[in-house]
C-alpha cells in the first residue's frame, strides 16, 4: 500500500490517478492519518508532498524504516535522506514512476535486520548471510508459494535437499508429507515400481499390493534427488506423469491423480547430458521451470563462520563436547577449496570436536590440508629446574617399575639401597649428584660421546646436557658435540 500526503490537494488528485492506471494500491492520506498508520506499521512507502508546518525533516528523520519519495523540486534538499528513495516531478511519467516504486520495494525488501530476522526463523538448516544464500531463500519464498516444478542445481555436498525441504516447508503443502528418493540409488528395475508402486502379482515377488513414492506423497511434495542418474525409460515415464498429471501402478490399470509437488535436483550438467543423449531435453524443460543454483562453498566463505558455529550447536545437541576457532584457523578454513561443500565442513568439526574435546581449534590444529596460512606457532619453554624435576621423577618411576635386579644394578652403580633410607641418613644433594653423573655418563658411554642422542634420552636440551658436562668435568679428551 501506498500513501500520498500532500496538501497540494490538485497534486495530490493528480498523483492518485496515474496510480490507479498503473494499477498501484494507494490512499491519499491527512498528516494525523499517516502518523496513526505509521506508528503501526513504519514498512511502507509514502509519497510525501508540501505540508503547511513544513515538518517533512522531522516526519522522514523518525521513521527510517519507511520509504519517502518527495514530490516537487521545492523539497530536493531532503533528498540526503538515506530513506528518501528518489524525487518525482510533473507531469509525472509512467517510466520515472515505476522505476521509483521499484527501489522503494527494494528499499523494503533490503531492510537491515528485518531480513536477516525473519530468514533466520522461517527458514530451516539454511545458514548463512552472504549475497548468495540471499538469493537462494529470494527465490524459495517466491516459488514456494506456487505450484511450479524446481530444479535445485548444485555441487554434492551444497544442501541441495535443504532447499526442497524449504520449499515444502513454505508452500500450502507444508501439512502434506516430503517424500524424498534418490534416483541414483535404486536399480534400473526397481525404480519404477519404487516411483508409482504396484499390483499384486505383478512380478516375481509381489506378494502384496505397495504404494509409491508418488502415492505416498499426495498432498504434498516428492523430491526427486539425482534426476540425472535416471534411466531413459524412466525419464519417458515420468515425463508423462508430468505432462497428464496421472500415472498407473505396475501391473495395474487403474490411473491415479498425481497431486503432488515435484522437485528434482542434480550435480550433473543436464544441457550437456542432453548434448549427449544420455537425457531428454523435453523432460529437462518440464523440471526446469524454476532452476535454483545452490552456491558451493567456495563461493560463499564468508559464511564460514556463522556455519562453524552452526555445526558445533547441533553436535552439542547431540550430546558432544564444544570447541571454539581462532580467528587465524577460521581464516586459514576460508582459503580452501571445500570440494566436498558443507558436508566436508561438517564432517571437519565433527572430527576436531573428538580430537580436541573443550579446546580452542588454531591453525596447528588443523588436519594438513587445511592449513593455508603459514603461522607462527606457540612452543612452551619451561624452565630449566622444571624440566630437570620432571626427567629425575620419571627416573625413579620407572625405576620403581623395574625389578629386583635392576635395583641390584642401581645399588651396585651409586653404593646406595635406594629402597631403604640408611640409618644415619644421607646427603640428599649430593645423593642426587652422583646420581645425575651416573645416569649421564651412561648415556654417553652408550651412544659414544655423541652429546645430542645422550640428550635424547635423558629428554634434556642439548645445551643443557652440555652445561651439566661442564659443571661435573665429564668429557673425554675428544668427542663430537654435533647432532646427527
Amino acid at each position: 500500500m501506498l500513501y500520498i500526503l500532500d496538501q497540494q490537494d490538485q497534486r495530490a488528485q493528480r498523483l492518485s490517478i496515474v496510480l490507479g492506471f498503473v494499477s498501484e494500491s494507494h490512499q491519499v492520506v491527512s498528516q494525523t492519518e499517516l502518523m496513526q498508520i505509521l506508528a503501526q506499521d513504519a514498512k511502507t512507502v509514502v509519497l510525501l508532498g508540501a505540508l503547511v508546518d513544513q515538518q517533512h525533516e522531522a516526519i522522514i528523520s523518525q521513521h527510517p524504516a519507511t520509504a519517502f519519495l518527495l514530490l516537487g523540486e521545492t523539497l530536493k534538499p531532503l533528498l540526503h535522506h538515506a530513506n528518501v528513495v528518489g524525487l518525482l516531478t510533473e507531469p509525472f511519467a509512467y517510466t520515472s514512476l515505476t522505476q521509483h516504486l521499484r527501489d522503494c520495494q527494494e528499499y523494503q525488501r533490503l531492510l537491515p535486520g528485518q531480513r536477516l530476522h525473519e530468514l533466520q526463523h522461517r527458514f530451516v538448516g539454511m545458514v548463512g548471510a552472504s549475497a548468495q544464500m540471499q538469493q537462494v531463500r529470494f527465490l524459495i519464498q517466491q516459488v514456494a508459494r506456487t505450484d511450479a516444478n524446481v530444479l535445485v542445481l548444485g555441487e554434492s555436498g551444497t544442501g541441495k535437499e535443504v532447499v526442497a525441504r524449504n520449499i515444502h516447508v513454505l508452500s500450502h503443502r507444508s501439512e502434506g508429507p516430503f517424500v524424498p528418493i534418490n534416483c541414483g540409488a535404486i536399480p534400473a528395475e526397481l525404480l519404477e515400481s519404487e516411483l508409482f508402486g504396484h499390483e499384486k502379482g505383478a512380478f516375481t515377488g509381489a506378494i502384496s499390493t505397495r504404494k509409491g513414492r508418488f502415492e505416498l506423497a499426495q498432498g504434498g511434495t516428492i523430491f526427486l534427488d539425482e534426476i540425472g542418474d535416471m534411466p531413459l525409460p524412466m525419464q519417458v515415464k515420468l515425463l508423462r506423469v508430468l505432462q497428464e498429471r496421472t500415472y498407473e501402478r505396475v501391473g495395474g490399470s487403474q490411473p491415479i491423480k498425481a497431486d503432488v509437488r515435484i522437485i528434482a535436483a542434480t550435480h550433473r550438467q543436464l544441457e550437456q547430458m542432453i548434448a549427449e543423449g544420455r537425457f531428454r531435453e523435453d523432460l529437462f524443460y518440464r523440471l526446469n521451470v524454476f532452476p535454483i543454483d545452490t552456491p558451493a562453498l567456495k563461493e560463499r566463505a564468508e559464511d564460514l563462520p556463522l556455519l562453524l558455529q552452526e555445526l558445533q550447536h547441533r553436535l552439542e545437541l547431540q550430546g558432544q563436547n564444544s570447541i571454539k576457532f581462532t580467528e587465524r584457523a577460521v581464516e586459514s578454513l576460508k582459503l580452501h577449496a571445500w570440494p566436498g561443500n558443507v558436508r566436508e565442513l561438517a564432517n571437519l568439526v565433527e572430527r576436531l570436536t573428538i580430537m580436541y574435546p573443550q579446546q580452542v581449534i588454531d591453525v596447528a590444529e588443523l588436519p594438513h590440508k587445511y592449513r593455508h596460512l603459514d603461522v607462527d606457532t606457540y612452543v612452551p619453554h619451561y624452565p630449566e629446574a622444571l624440566l630437570e624435576r620432571d626427567a629425575i621423577n620419571e627416573m625413579f618411576q620407572s625405576m620403581a617399575d623395574e625389578d629386583d635386579s635392576s635395583d641390584e644394578l642401581f645399588s651396585a652403580q651409586t653404593g646406595t639401597d635406594l629402597q631403604l633410607l640408611p640409618d644415619d641418613g644421607l646427603d640428599l644433594k649430593q645423593f642426587l649428584a652422583d646420581l645425575e653423573i651416573s645416569l649421564i655418563s651412561q648415556a654417553l658411554e652408550r651412544h659414544d660421546f655423541v652429546v645430542a642422542r645422550a640428550a635424547d634420552i635423558l629428554c634434556l636440551r642439548r645445551t643443557t646436557l652440555v652445561e651439566k658436562m661442564r659443571k661435573y668435568n665429564l668429557a673425554r679428551d675428544e668427542f663430537d658435540t654435533t647432532a646427527e
